[in-house]
């Protein structure tokens, strides 16, 4: 099966510019297809199905580029027999609904063998409000659709200018991974992470934690059975927690029906953000410090973050009780923390990562 990347966005809001640092960063080595489908609204016009055609050119990268002219899913299924390749990347017209060009591919993947493997939207962040109110129906269903979304000059941006545009976006689309980070500053493993979503951060706590617990157990077989019984509906809870903390903003994290199946000590909770915030990184080990040492946010267990500091220089951390690491990394898509623990005071959490 050949991956099928679909990168859409408005006129002017980046996105040749960003596939052309997929291209170049990320599928480097990769046999690559550029489809360029010069009629967003796919099928809506027999007119635009009368002449097909597939114009190819050959790009600097060595990737192959092809301007698609009528038949959608025909040409895209010439192009993969013809030229094979690893990957194909559709950039539709920026009048293009998302939705359109993702169910044509759909309903192309037996007969030419695709998959689509993410569905991005390149926004322009300091436009996005605008073209919200302007070209809503368009705009929205790009957003919506998505299953990662770039924001574009970020590097021209305030932060709470852009904080306001992340919460705007997340009021269309609740689970896209959301790039903030200027594209010049991500490796090219780190865009794969974010278009393929390569970790999620509360999941490699959850993970730590179990084998952490369960290397304890292995001491006690006489509760082994209880614990890989529990295990299992502990990462069940989890994602409910966090899922509903993050995008609901409901800060009660008792399950009340699964209370009567677990011991109290039993159950976890997750409190978990994406920041665009610049921690000063003093003031990050103290927090950290807090967290580790007293109850004064409840019980945590866990704590791990990448965050970018005030000086621009990222920082990544981890937390277990009576003990803290930050050491600078790389830049990530965007600044993520994630805290697990028991009891845990998801309000004061709010207030002290939540900036």
């Amino acid at each position: 099966m050949t991956k099928v990347d679909i990168i859409s966005g408005f006129l002017g809001a980046g996105k040749t510019t960003f596939i052309k640092e997929l291209i170049e960063k990320v599928f480097d080595g990769e046999k690559v297809v550029l489809i360029e489908n010069e009629f967003g609204e796919i099928g809506i016009d027999s007119r635009f199905m009368q002449n097909s055609g597939v114009e190819v050119t050959e790009m600097n990268s060595g990737c192959i580029c092809c301007t698609l002219v009528g038949d959608f899913a025909r040409s895209l299924k010439q192009v993969v027999d013809e030229f094979h390749p690893d990957r194909v990347i559709i950039e539709p017209s920026g009048v293009g609904k998302l939705s359109d060009v993702a169910n044509a591919v759909q309903e192309m993947k037996d007969t030419a063998e695709v998959e689509i493997n993410s569905r991005i939207t390149v926004v322009d962040g300091k436009k996005a409000r605008l073209h919200i109110k302007n070209f809503g129906e368009f705009f929205n269903n790009q957003i919506e659709n998505a299953t990662t979304i770039v924001i574009s000059r970020t590097q021209m941006m305030k932060e709470d200018k852009l904080k306001e545009c992340v919460d705007l976006l997340r009021e269309h689309n609740q689970d896209a991974t959301i790039i903030t980070t200027p594209w010049d500053q991500l490796s090219g493993k780190m865009i794969l992470d974010a278009v393929e979503h390569g970790h999620d951060l509360e999941k490699e706590l959850i993970a730590e934690h179990c084998h952490e617990e369960e290397h304890h157990h292995d001491h006690d077989h006489e509760h082994d059975h209880d614990h890989h019984h529990h295990e299992h509906d502990h990462d069940h809870d989890h994602d409910h927690h966090h899922h509903h903390h993050d995008h609901d903003h409901d800060h009660d994290h008792h399950d009340h029906g699964h209370e009567g199946h677990h011991h109290a000590d039993e159950v976890f909770d997750s409190w978990g953000i994406e920041t665009i915030h610049k921690f000063n990184r003093a003031e990050l080990e103290d927090t950290l410090k807090i967290l580790s040492m007293t109850r004064d946010f409840g019980t945590v267990l866990r704590a791990k973050g990448i965050v970018e500091g005030e000086d621009g220089q990222w920082m990544e951390f981890d937390m277990v009780p009576e003990e803290t690491e930050i050491r600078n990394c790389q830049p990530d898509y965007t600044g993520r923390i994630c805290v697990i623990g028991t009891g845990l005071k998801t309000e004061d959490l709010d207030q002290v990562f939540g900036k």
